[in-house]
């Protein structure tokens, strides 16, 4: 499998091009980005992560729920 142009991880195949084998799109098992075969990733190098970066990512907070 492919590996992931932001942080190297392990990838997997998402979907798969409805028609033919026009397009893939893979997701990465550690950091969850997404990018499809008929694109080239291009990863600014302050938006590459690593273990240590994304065991220091701050939690995003829940959403509240609507007011009634």
């Amino acid at each position: 499998m492919k590996e992931c142009p932001r942080c190297k991880g392990e990838t997997r195949i998402m979907v798969k091009s409805p028609v033919g084998d026009a397009w893939e799109v893979y997701v990465c098992n550690t950091c969850s980005y997404s990018w499809r075969s008929t694109e080239t990733p291009n990863i600014l190098p302050q938006f590459t992560l690593n273990d240590e970066k994304i065991a220091n990512m701050q939690i995003i907070p829940p959403i509240p729920p609507l007011k009634k």
